[in-house]
């Protein structure tokens, strides 16, 4: 008999079954996270992200809370507290007033236009307008106004040098040299070491004026005045009632014609009441009455001792 190994009586293995396989993870992202990253990269989306959004919360929860009328009234009192406590502090405040460069008139004019009451918060001083008020003085050329270290307020004035004396009308005011009004006169006698304009618009040539007053030099002493004339020239008014009328164009030149005829011919020395420099090339003379009288007295005795 065949002999049947023990191996055709084994069982019979299984099949092999083979495990799916995972599908691989797609690296790619998804179209909305694609879309986010890249607003996230903009400036604009990172900024509004970073400092927008934070502000926007910030000043809403404010706009909230500010809405609140008592929330309102007990900020407006801190911030009065904490400025009331800043501003009374020793360092700001201003215990008196100093002045220089003004004459002791202008001085107790500046200290009554400019009351303050002392001691005082230097945040309480209107500087510019104090400022503003004391230059609106016609004495005044330059000011300032300043708070110095110690608690003073320091005043720096520039006043106005007058250079001569104006007359119009009754007034006698004094002006500088570019013929800004310093302060007024009750007498000439007052500043009888200035000299005297007189006329209307005589102000508005001061320095053609002081210009004629510096070339009259040999008849200075003799000089009385000068008088604007239609607003548009000078007559030189001396003493003995003469008058030099003088061009509107090149005043000083006409003066010193006259003054080199004076200086040839004596000519200021003679009965003469005007000299007419209007037209420089034709000076016109004007004899006083009388040596008018006395030429016509001796121009018929000229004509009589001709009859004879």
């Amino acid at each position: 008999m065949q002999q049947i190994g023990a191996d055709q009586y084994a069982r019979p293995e299984p099949p092999m079954t083979r495990k799916p396989k995972k599908a691989k993870r797609d690296p790619a992202p998804s179209r909305w996270a694609y879309r986010v990253h890249r607003m996230w990269l903009t400036p604009f989306y990172r900024s509004m992200l970073r400092v927008g959004l934070p502000t926007f919360l910030i000043l809403t929860a404010a706009g909230w809370y500010i809405s609140n009328p008592t929330n309102r009234f007990a900020i407006a009192e801190k911030a009065a507290e904490i400025r009331n406590s800043v501003e009374s502090r020793p360092e700001f405040t201003v215990k008196l007033m100093a002045i220089d460069g003004a004459t002791p008139v202008v001085d107790a004019a500046i200290r009554e236009m400019v009351p303050v009451d002392f001691p005082v918060s230097s945040f309480d001083l209107d500087l510019e307008g104090m400022q503003q008020t004391i230059a609106a003085l016609d004495v005044i050329e330059r000011v300032s106004v300043r708070v110095r270290p110690g608690g003073v307020l320091q005043v720096d004035v520039a006043e106005r040098e007058p250079a001569i004396i104006w007359r119009t009308g009754g007034n006698i005011d004094l002006l500088d040299r570019t013929g800004h009004r310093v302060a007024s006169l009750t007498e000439r006698q007052v500043r009888a070491d200035l000299p005297l304009i007189a006329g209307q618009g005589a102000n508005e040539a001061v320095g053609e004026a002081l210009a004629l007053i510096t070339a009259s030099g040999p008849i200075a002493p003799r000089l009385r005045g000068l008088v604007r004339v239609g607003e548009r020239r000078w007559d030189l008014v001396l003493d003995r009632d003469q008058r030099i009328m003088l061009p509107e164009i090149a005043p000083v030149e006409a003066l010193e014609q006259v003054l080199a005829l004076d200086e040839a011919q004596d000519l200021l020395d003679r009965d003469i009441t005007h000299i007419d420099m209007r037209n420089p090339g034709r000076p016109t003379l004007r004899m006083a009455e009388q040596a008018v009288e006395e030429l016509r007295r001796i121009r018929s005795l000229d004509r009589g001792e001709a009859g004879q």
